[in-house]
């Protein structure tokens, strides 16, 4: 069993256990978005083997009737071992979410990642028509000029301030910098995306001005929050704008957490804040 900590942002080791979380946020209004825990897999056997798992994981999804989509994490399905087993693994999970109506969104991970990934992205968005979606970091300086890119694509976009301790030569540095720079993408997507800007942030301050943009610009939205953290906002938030709770699940909860906390020791904080509702 997962120890309380974990299982306030971990919806369980297996997926059934998952799809019922995700039930129990549907009652709620919210939909989610399943995420098998897993990451940098330096075997192409474990990178085929999670890959496995996701088809399966859309059948589930399908055949509960549930409102839910999956994201994968590049280096889970293959990057770590090269980019062939990567766009093989990711072909394999987009075609099973083709035939089962599920979307798929590709998470974003460190700097070293982004060229690859949204790569990817813009060749499965063209081949679906928009059926997947792609995250991006604000806190990149590159960023500013990758939603130049994305806009001209279908698909969708999910815009957050990044989790990832980057280099200084290549990322915004400091609350106020991130903040401004998250602003920036947010005023940006609105103005110029067509297929919609998902908004993945807790912070009430970035969320009414997402609220605000799309007041000025008419373009559809939707919120992405973790799992654990401001679980009522969310709920209240749901009868205004679709709401998307990120559901990460699996028996790897414990190097998620000691992954994010290495990362960035501010995750600590933020996880801790998240528990004590603050």
């Amino acid at each position: 069993m997962l120890p309380p900590i974990a299982s306030n942002f971990v919806a369980g080791e297996d997926a059934a256990t998952a799809i019922d979380h995700i039930r129990d946020c549907n009652a709620d209004g919210v939909a989610g978005i399943l995420n098998l825990l897993g990451e940098h897999y330096e075997t192409r056997a474990d990178a085929d083997a999670d890959t496995r798992a996701y088809v399966d994981l859309i059948h589930d999804i399908d055949e509960a009737g549930v409102d839910a989509c999956v994201s994968v994490k590049p280096s889970q399905i293959g990057l770590d071992v090269g980019e062939e087993a990567f766009r093989e693994n990711l072909a394999t999970i987009v075609d099973a979410g083709q035939q089962r109506d599920c979307f798929v969104w590709i998470d974003m991970e460190d700097h070293t990642t982004t060229d690859v990934t949204l790569d990817a992205f813009e060749h499965h968005a063209r081949e679906t028509d928009g059926d997947v979606g792609v995250c991006v970091q604000a806190n990149l300086k590159r960023t500013r000029e990758d939603l130049q890119r994305l806009a001209e694509l279908p698909g969708k976009v999910r815009l957050v301030k990044g989790a990832y301790d980057e280099p200084k030569e290549i990322a915004h540095k400091g609350g106020e910098a991130v903040d401004a720079a998250y602003r920036d993408c947010i005023e940006f997507a609105f103005r110029e995306f067509d297929d919609g800007v998902a908004v993945g942030s807790h912070d009430p301050a970035m969320l009414e001005y997402a609220a605000e943009m799309h007041d000025e610009y008419g373009t559809p939205y939707e919120v992405q929050m973790l799992m654990g953290v401001r679980e009522s906002a969310q709920r209240d938030l749901a009868g205004d704008v679709p709401v998307y709770q990120y559901v990460p699940y699996g028996n790897k909860w414990f190097s998620y957490f000691y992954r994010r906390i290495r990362e960035r020791k501010s995750n600590a904080l933020f996880a801790l804040r998240a528990i004590v509702g603050r």
